[in-house]
């Protein structure tokens, strides 16, 4: 039994297509998630500038990660789905394989870190999936997962380096645009680039002279220092807030295609982040995560200049937030 999903992992990138297809897949079991403005958000932006929210937070397990893990187990064969599938994820990937599996009855094994939010351990096992935690400080999290899955004969379901990840990934954006019609930028967040990647294949498929701008932090900062150099670069365990972007290295699917399609990876710190989740819940009532609401850090840190009359899309990617994580970013206000 391959620990991997299909044969062709290494298939050329994705292409508009696939997002298409993926689509059909997750029509009537992915939640078509709103797309929400606001005034004040388009006025911080520059004079005229209207911005579009996708508010991932209001899919199924609370974030994007359910559209690429469904359309990626729906693609298994039956002898694949027998056997079972193994992920593993600081909680949103791991909700949203919990999830497919049990729509499809696929039995499912989840690889995570021990300091990934209790929400999302407490929801993953909710979901009927069996949980294995890990130190990530001194555990390769890729290698634990790949060991359980070549052990058990299950199928290794990557968080985002897979075409079928990335092609459902990519329908958050097809809605989008279905449902704001044209646009001059869009802000999307960036751990792995499976989202990204989707994402900017829909963008410059539908409109090419949009701008794509993928968003991290500056403690996860992988992209961007691997882009300088022109390849995958790995650095050490990320130390961020936004604990869905702690990747060490991009994906060898997933950077290719952001170093062709993306215009720019840009980083906002922690303190940013947190003013942005203060501000998509106290003045949109938006709960977003700290990850999801990345790309309105930037957004609202003027560091992309004058706006002005500019049509904005930002994908908000998830609301998994601990208690304890919002009490203390909003006690920070």
């Amino acid at each position: 039994m391959s620990a991997a999903p299909f044969e062709d992992v290494a298939t050329p990138p994705i292409c508009f297509e696939d997002v298409v297809a993926a689509a059909a897949r997750l029509r009537g079991v992915a939640n078509r998630t709103p797309v929400m403005t606001s005034r004040t958000a388009g006025a911080m932006a520059g004079e005229g500038a209207r911005v579009y929210f996708k508010c991932e937070m209001f899919q199924r397990g609370g974030s994007f990660k359910f559209r690429g893990a469904f359309n990626c187990l729906s693609m298994l064969t039956p002898e694949l789905r027998a056997s079972g599938v193994v992920a593993v994820s600081s909680g949103n990937h791991a909700q949203g394989v919990a999830i497919a599996a049990r729509e499809l009855g696929i039995s499912a094994v989840i690889v995570m870190p021990e300091d990934a939010p209790a929400t999302k351990l407490a929801a993953t096992r909710a979901y009927g999936a069996e949980v294995i935690t890990f130190d990530r400080q001194r555990v390769d999290r890729e290698a634990l997962a790949l060991e359980i899955a070549k052990a058990r004969a299950m199928t290794l379901i990557p968080p985002y380096d897979h075409p079928g990840i990335m092609a459902g990934q990519g329908t958050a954006a097809l809605e989008l645009l279905e449902d704001a019609g044209e646009l001059d930028l869009l802000l999307v967040p960036l751990g792995g680039g499976g989202l990204l990647s989707g994402c900017a294949t829909v963008a410059k498929t539908l409109q090419p002279g949009m701008r794509v701008i993928g968003v991290e932090t500056e403690g996860a900062d992988d992209w961007v220092k691997s882009l300088a150099v022109g390849h995958p670069v790995r650095i050490p365990p990320p130390t961020t807030i936004a604990d869905g972007i702690r990747t060490q290295d991009p994906g060898k699917l997933t950077f290719p295609i952001v170093q062709r399609l993306v215009d720019a990876v840009m980083t906002v710190s922690d303190e940013e982040v947190k003013a942005a989740v203060r501000f998509l819940l106290l003045r949109m009532k938006l709960l977003v995560e700290p990850t999801g609401a990345v790309p309105a850090a930037l957004l609202f840190s003027g560091r992309l200049g004058d706006l002005a009359g500019k049509q904005i899309g930002v994908v908000l990617s998830g609301g998994n937030v601990d208690a304890s994580v919002l009490a203390a970013i909003l006690g920070e206000a």
